[in-house]
């Protein structure tokens, strides 16, 4: 903590050391011929905008009935699950 204290550099680079060691990883076992061009480390940081510029930011999804949004958010989050 005293370290974050005096650069202010948290979780948003240890992400991104996270994804340039699984860039790595992945550019080791890419077949080039599928894939021509190299991953990285925003590739594996999907929550990161800077790495999916075609996503557009929208509105949130705000439903009336309490169940209903849980019932969304947890289809979002566990897409394969059912129930």
């Amino acid at each position: 903590m005293a370290s974050y204290e005096l650069d202010r550099r948290g979780s948003h680079y240890d992400d991104l050391r996270a994804g340039t060691i699984a860039s790595t990883i992945a550019n080791a076992n890419r077949n080039s011929k599928v894939r021509k061009e190299p991953y990285g480390p925003l590739d594996f940081m999907t929550w990161n905008e800077l790495g999916h510029p075609e996503t557009e930011r929208s509105e949130p999804i705000l439903l009336a009935d309490p169940v209903a949004q849980s019932n969304l958010l947890r289809s979002m989050v566990f897409p394969k699950r059912n129930g």
